[in-house]
């Protein structure tokens, strides 16, 4: 499980939320959600980032240099 997952399913816990509350909440999707917390490596950053606003939290891309 990756970080991510493992922090948004914590988060979900914490605030006491099922995965429909978190997904209707959210705007996103439930398989999305499952998607999310079973650490799926390729997801939507703008839909990740809908579900991490509910917490606070903002994923950002790492800065890309090139040579």
């Amino acid at each position: 499980m990756t970080k991510l997952a493992l922090y948004i399913k914590a988060k979900r816990k914490e605030f006491g939320l099922t995965q429909v509350d978190l997904s209707q909440k959210s705007g996103v999707g439930l398989r999305f959600v499952r998607e999310l917390e079973q650490g799926k490596t390729s997801l939507r950053l703008d839909k990740v980032n809908q579900v991490l606003a509910l917490f606070g939290a903002e994923m950002i891309p790492a800065k890309f240099e090139t040579a």
